[in-house]
């Protein structure tokens, strides 16, 4: 089966422009526990879930491209920051958690755009692993499982939330570290 060259790239923009209708979706009726917080949840979980699958395409058929590499991210961050922000401005997330996502996120794209006439700055296996704790977490975060299986989510939802800001620090300095070491490799 043929895959057109640019389906990866094509599922990675959608992506980008899920964001910020998840977002109205999200705040629009003020993030009650009604039928838009539950479609702005699902849309937040198809979305994020594409990730996989135009890495996996853009691999299986080796069509990857320098705009897939640069675009992905950028998808990423859009949609989970837009997450973030949201359930901060509904109260349901501290501010400086968000705040401190946000930083290490437009840090590391500004970067990208930075030496991007250099080189393209993939996503390393830490970002991933990162990308993947805060999908999880914002998952837990927006479904409203808290009326279904009790309070007791939160706290599945807060070790979650810990490992996925922990892995979003450490991943921002696996970053610095690498970029660092490869300038000093370079003539």
């Amino acid at each position: 089966m043929a895959v057109p060259r640019q389906l990866p790239n094509a599922i990675t923009i959608v992506r980008i422009l899920c964001a910020p209708v998840f977002l109205w979706m999200l705040l629009a009726d003020n993030g009650a526990d009604g039928s838009l917080r539950w479609w702005a949840a699902v849309l937040f979980i198809v979305a994020i879930a594409t990730d996989g699958i135009d890495g996996y395409l853009a691999r299986k058929y080796e069509i990857v491209t320098d705009l897939g590499k640069l675009l992905d991210p950028i998808a990423d961050k859009a949609l989970t920051g837009l997450a973030f922000v949201g359930l901060s401005i509904l109260g349901e997330l501290p501010w400086w958690i968000t705040i401190l996502v946000l930083v290490r996120e437009v840090g590391i794209t500004v970067y990208r755009f930075l030496v991007i006439s250099d080189h393209v700055l993939a996503a390393a296996w830490m970002g991933k692993l990162k990308t993947v704790f805060q999908a999880i977490a914002l998952s837990l975060a927006l479904l409203p499982f808290w009326h279904v299986v009790g309070e007791w989510i939160w706290w599945v939802n807060g070790v979650f939330m810990t490992i996925a800001v922990v892995l979003t620090i450490a991943s921002g300095i696996d970053y610095i570290v690498s970029e660092v070491r490869g300038r000093r490799k370079k003539p």
